[in-house]
């Protein structure tokens, strides 16, 4: 038995005036979410003129690039964070510095039949100030933030390097994404 050709025109119709409703209805929904794209508008740290000097940070740590591969993530984590102007010293607006002050690791878990730890928790501390520079005036200064990240060892001395490596580049990633959201409110 078939449908007379009418119906089934206006099945068609209805589905799809139910799917441009539902898109309607998700475009909405994602408007009204609270996400924004872009930084307020008179924000200081969304304005294409202002100049920051991210100088790579000291460091007193074990690991020897570990100031200036936080200072490189942190630069990265305030162009993800909608930050438009340049980092140059030159003509600097703000001056950003820091130092790895430690990287620590503590056993976790130790093997069965021996006394070496299998799993190791590493703990970076860094020390960071944000001056505003015409002034001389430091807007912000913390000392003492940590961020820990977890590794394995092994037998293989590559193997656990490798994951000690790892674990201190997420680290790191952590504390230039909790930096870069303290430095967007403080600016």
């Amino acid at each position: 038995m078939s449908r007379p050709a009418n119906t089934l025109a206006f099945d068609r119709t209805r589905i799809r005036a139910c799917t441009v409703a539902a898109i309607l209805l998700a475009v909405m929904a994602a408007s009204g979410c609270g996400y924004r794209l872009r930084t307020e508008a008179n924000s200081r740290f969304s304005d294409a003129k202002v100049r920051m000097d991210v100088t790579p940070f000291s460091n007193a740590s074990t690991i020897p690039d570990a100031g200036s591969y936080v200072a490189a993530r942190l630069r990265e984590e305030l162009r993800r964070g909608g930050y438009r102007g340049g980092f140059e010293r030159p003509r600097a607006d703000f001056l950003v510095d820091g130092k790895v002050q430690e990287t620590r690791e503590s056993v976790v878990s130790h093997a069965v039949d021996s006394r070496f730890g299998l799993e190791y928790r590493l703990v970076v501390v860094l020390d960071i100030r944000v001056v505003d520079v015409a002034n001389g005036r430091v807007l912000w200064k913390e000392t003492g933030i940590s961020e820990t990240a977890p590794f394995y060892s092994g037998p293989d001395p590559q193997y656990t390097e490798a994951n000690r490596r790892a674990a201190f580049e997420d680290a790191a990633r952590r504390l230039a994404i909790r930096l870069a959201q303290t430095i967007r409110v403080v600016l």
